[in-house]
């Protein structure tokens, strides 16, 4: 039964990839995050196709930017551009783990270190460094504990789904399996879900972006103009260095309890 289910996943994996990668180019968003939809889409299937048609897709021609300015279209950006970047990493760090058949915890802290690397050196800093200026050096420390945050509670769901299911399913271990990748998927997912209340609070607190609207025919005066006010809102009512440093020492915690999860069902 388990193969069926994963031969219509990846059948569907497939069909929603395919849709969003065509659709989402009249799409008025950014490209980076364009990217990052596809991304989530190959991570967790019609998921991430409903997600994209739910939460980003225009409706009518001229309302993107008002119907992304919801609070939670917006939160829906700013964990999907986590989880996609933080999924290359993890999904490399899981194959070299495996073939290198890691103990679980050398494993974790290789997806961890890996993810962790590309989603915030890469897909967080390099790619948005136009949001903070320019300033590759400057994106990387406003986007350090954002990043990290978030990443502790995907990892935080992921760990213990992808430890349980790999120890629980037959030849799960090895990247030549499909259900390798369709536990990685069902763990990404978790993962997102995860992380969502946390890139709620980020949002919120005006500490990640959310989504936002790129239009071509704008001119750059316009489009830059949108571009200062959209981050200087980002920099008005940050939480108090304490309030994030909470924050942050409850994400490892949340953290830690998913690691202890995951090893003590799969010891």
């Amino acid at each position: 039964m388990l193969d069926g289910v994963m031969l219509l996943w990846f059948i569907l994996t497939a069909v929603s990839v395919a849709f969003v990668a065509i659709d989402i180019r009249n799409t008025p968003e950014s490209v980076v995050l364009k990217w990052g939809f596809i991304l989530l889409t190959l991570y967790i299937g019609p998921f991430g196709a409903f997600l994209y048609a739910l939460g980003c897709r225009e409706p009518f021609p001229g309302l993107h930017e008002r119907y992304v300015d919801i609070r939670w279209r917006q939160v829906l950006g700013s964990t999907m551009h986590c989880v996609a970047g933080d999924g290359v990493g993890i999904l490399v760090g899981a194959v070299i783990g495996s073939l290198l058949s890691l103990a679980l915890l050398a494993d974790i802290a290789l997806e961890y270190v890996l993810g962790f690397g590309f989603g915030w050196t890469i897909f967080q800093a390099l790619f948005m460094k136009d949001t903070a200026g320019g300033s590759y050096t400057k994106a990387l420390q406003n986007t350090f504990i954002p990043e990290l945050v978030s990443m502790n509670c995907l990892m935080a769901a992921m760990v213990p789904i992808s430890s349980i299911a790999k120890a629980a399913v037959p030849r799960s271990e090895s990247p030549l399996s499909p259900a390798f990748w369709f536990i990685m998927s069902m763990a990404l997912l978790a993962g997102f879900i995860a992380a969502y209340p946390m890139n709620w609070w980020l949002v919120s607190n005006h500490l990640k972006h959310g989504m936002m609207t790129v239009r071509p025919k704008k001119d750059d005066a316009e489009q830059n103009s949108a571009e200062s006010s959209k981050n200087t809102a980002m920099s008005m009512d940050k939480p108090s260095s304490l309030e994030i440093a909470m924050v942050t020492v409850l994400s490892f915690i949340i953290l830690a309890v998913g690691i202890v999860i995951a090893y003590v069902f799969t010891q």
